[in-house]
């Protein structure tokens, strides 16, 4: 999320609208997004009902202890809902590939 927040400026010339997507409570992405300086929605999706749809629910084991969570996963959506890209696990942690999408879809436009 740093490296999305440090390129938020690029993202929004692109007529992009960023926002972030976890399993943690409101509460918690409220507290981690002001420790890190995000300025973007941060969404809670508790219950895991969208990370289902999109397919990104993983079981991890951790300690021993089996728990479900989200893989990393960045998404393109253009304004008619459709996909447009999506960048998944190591991927989705480096925005380069979604910040040129962008900007290769506004020089389109």
């Amino acid at each position: 999320m740093k490296a999305f927040q440090q390129n938020l400026q690029k993202l929004e010339a692109a007529d992009t609208q960023v926002l972030g997507v976890s399993v943690d409570s409101p509460f918690s992405n409220n507290a981690w997004g002001r420790s890190m300086g995000v300025t973007f929605p941060l969404l809670s999706d508790m219950g895991g009902s969208v990370i289902q749809e999109y397919g990104l629910g993983k079981t991890y084991t951790i300690a021993g202890v089996k728990m479900e969570s989200a893989r990393r996963a960045t998404f393109l959506i253009g304004k008619d809902g459709k996909i447009l890209n999506i960048q998944v696990d190591n991927d989705a942690v480096d925005p380069t590939k979604t910040v040129e999408a962008c900007q290769a879809r506004r020089l389109k436009e």
